[in-house]
């Protein structure tokens, strides 16, 4: 090999390996790509997350628009609403000799 043909081959090797690196670690290059497509499944994730609570949340709404034993028990549970003609019986506690 004479020493134009080395200079030549060590331009291309040069050359090839700053391409290589380019690929690697350059903008839109491989570790980026790996970065993104972690970065869509979580926005994929999320999406279903938020598809799954919407869909849930949209049950609550047509319950609470035609089911009357829905709202009622909400009512009792949330806002502590008695029925009509019911009693509530509250009966003291009984305290120890220590307190």
């Amino acid at each position: 090999m004479t020493g134009k043909q080395k200079i030549a081959m060590g331009c291309a090797l040069l050359s090839l390996a700053l391409l290589f690196m380019m690929i690697i670690w350059g903008d839109s290059g491989f570790f980026d790509l790996m970065r993104l497509k972690q970065e869509k499944e979580i926005m994929m994730e999320k999406s279903r997350s938020t598809e799954n609570e919407n869909v849930e949340l949209y049950r609550t709404i047509k319950r609470l628009k035609h089911d009357p034993k829905y709202i009622e028990n909400i009512a009792r549970k949330e806002l502590g609403m008695v029925g009509q003609n019911e009693v509530i019986f509250k009966f003291k506690e009984e305290r120890s000799e220590n307190e």
